[in-house]
């Protein structure tokens, strides 16, 4: 009785060992697929990228880290992608005021295409999601008040795929 169950004990391990193996190539796979853009923020409130190129339909990440040494309450930054039509002076004018959620203006919400997190220095956020399928430019900025109007934006140009 005692070798069947030690029998058994090795057979659960070296499944629980296959699955973990496939989880963790499939998870490779899938980050290594989706083209991912670094951006770091500083306390000069300026991204050091300000141009991204991306197909329309394509998935991308944007990695953010920021680099500050003041308190995340009094200086923090995030990325926020605006669409094409958006008034993103008047976005980011609201989003100063909104501070109870995370410098994002209730009522735009129709108005991002993605958005990460707050970070503080040192902190990195990241969000992923699929580029408009509309080709033409597409604003990001920091929200947190006063970074946009100090120049903290940048643009991704979406193309049409490639026949």
């Amino acid at each position: 009785m005692r070798s069947i169950m030690k029998s058994l004990i090795k057979i659960t391990l070296l499944f629980a060992l296959i699955f973990t193996a496939a989880n963790f190539s499939t998870a490779v796979a899938q980050s290594v697929d989706i083209k991912t853009f670094n951006i770091i923020g500083t306390d000069n409130m300026k991204f050091d990228m300000v141009k991204i190129e991306a197909i329309a339909g394509e998935e991308i990440r944007i990695v953010y880290t920021s680099k500050s040494n003041f308190p995340k309450t009094a200086m923090a930054h995030n990325v926020v992608v605006m669409t094409k039509d958006t008034d993103v002076q008047a976005f980011a004018n609201a989003s100063a005021r909104a501070r109870d959620n995370e410098y994002i203006a209730p009522g735009f919400e129709d108005s991002i295409v993605a958005a990460t997190a707050l970070a503080g220095g040192g902190e990195t956020v990241e969000v992923t999601f699929v580029v408009p399928s509309e080709p033409g430019d597409y604003v990001y900025i920091c929200s947190f008040p006063g970074h946009y109007g100090a120049g903290m934006k940048g643009v991704i140009t979406v193309t049409a795929p490639k026949s």
